[in-house]
């Protein structure tokens, strides 16, 4: 028995409908072999489908839909079964018409609807978890896929390939900073999608954003690589890609013990900074601001060992970045623990290290982070280990939900939160 939809055929006559019924309808005077040619299919199958006697396939469906000019009908009844859960069925009915409507041609409005879509993911990358973000990138990269299957005009298709690069960047930074290294072929397509779209901007952005997976990663050379590639892309135009690269790289090559070089790429970032329109000085994955420059010179700094200066740049990065950004404003606090450290503190980078991750929410707890602190614990030596380092050894091995009520970070003699 097939499922059953109700069907308004004109203005006054509302019927029930299988499948089936709805197959035999629009086929209309057309022969067996006419529409099974066209939907490359057996005209047996095609009887035993308006018989109700098989269930099509996903794949079938849309090229009968396509063939006999169904515009969604078919296809909103295809995933119904019979003693399906109504809510089930409100599912795989909005899921019908939901392909039947991409199957059209893209309007203005409907490409202004995906910039803001991902406009809206990149601003989210700076208050939410990446563990929440995930599902939602998920579902919205299905819905371009899905665009992406049918034929659309070149202008057209070109902003949503321009889209599809920059979601592609956007699901590889958030699985490099949930530590998941399913990140590096995100950025493979990315590139892919932003190089098809002909648009160096964006694929500016992409090299800008994997040279974060090889710093990360310890493959500094490749980093500076990625970054310097970046910057060429970008040709010295106002573009996000060489004001994130150029401190990107200063990072690489004081961790590299380059001095003069780090210097020479910091001074890069400043005039790159401060070439960006306003609209690209946000807090967004897609943009950069002086709070993102102050906090990656920092950042530098740190490596270097020239911790005064670097403790002007976190103060000023704290200062910039709101309290929602949780993710950066904790890698500062662990740059100012690394300082503490180097300055000769054990106790005080310990403590500040580890009140940095109690003090996260556990979602935002990311592998990024964790990696910064174990940097912190791993600058101190064994033999120097003070109980409010091992206080942070402990933590670190804590599985996540564990971090807050065992890490000891409230007990008398740590130097409490700060």
């Amino acid at each position: 028995m097939s499922a059953v939809r109700r069907t308004q055929r004109t203005p006054g006559e509302i019927v029930d409908e299988t499948f089936g019924q709805c197959l035999r309808r629009l086929r209309g005077g057309r022969s067996f072999r006419d529409v099974a040619s066209v939907a490359a299919c057996s005209k047996s199958y095609l009887s035993d489908l308006e018989r109700g006697l098989k269930t099509p396939t996903p794949q079938m469906v849309a090229a009968l839909d396509q063939a006999l000019g169904a515009r969604g009908e078919l296809i909103a009844l295809a995933d119904v079964r019979p003693g399906m859960d109504p809510l089930e069925q409100a599912d795989a009915l909005q899921q019908g018409l939901h392909e039947a409507l991409a199957a059209g041609p893209l309007t203005d409005s409907s490409l202004d609807e995906i910039a803001y879509m991902v406009a809206r993911h990149g601003r989210a990358t700076r208050y939410r978890s990446e563990r929440e973000l995930l599902p939602e990138l998920l579902a919205d990269f299905q819905d371009l896929r899905l665009l992406l299957t049918h034929r659309q005009p070149a202008s057209s298709r070109k902003r949503l390939t321009i889209a599809v690069a920059q979601m592609s960047g956007l699901m590889a930074l958030t699985l490099l900073k949930l530590g998941d290294d399913r990140a590096r072929a995100w950025w493979r397509t990315g590139r892919a999608a932003a190089a098809a779209a002909e648009d160096r901007a964006t694929l500016s952005w992409m090299y800008a954003q994997e040279a974060y997976q090889l710093y990360y990663g310890h493959d500094l050379e490749g980093a500076v690589e990625l970054a310097a590639r970046a910057q060429q892309l970008a040709g010295g135009l106002p573009c996000v890609g060489d004001a994130l690269a150029a401190p990107l790289e200063a990072r690489a090559h004081a961790l590299l013990g380059r001095p003069g070089d780090t210097t020479r790429a910091l001074a890069a970032a400043e005039v790159a900074l401060g070439r960006l329109p306003d609209e690209d000085q946000i807090g967004s994955a897609f943009g950069y601001s002086e709070a993102s420059l102050r906090f990656h010179s920092g950042n530098a700094l740190t490596h270097l060992g020239e911790t005064s200066r670097a403790g002007e740049q976190q103060a000023r990065a704290l200062e910039l970045y709101p309290e929602s950004d949780r993710t950066d404003r904790a890698l500062i606090r662990l740059d100012q623990a690394m300082c503490l450290a180097t300055d000769g503190d054990p106790a005080g980078a310990a403590v500040h290290a580890t009140n940095t991750i109690v003090d996260l929410p556990p979602g935002n707890r990311s592998a990024l982070i964790i990696y910064r602190a174990r940097d912190v614990a791993a600058r101190v030596p064994r033999a120097r280990a003070v109980s409010e380092v091992r206080v942070l050894r402990e933590v670190l091995a804590l599985p996540p939900g564990e971090r807050d009520s065992n890490s000891g970070a409230d007990q008398p003699g740590n130097g409490g939160r700060r």
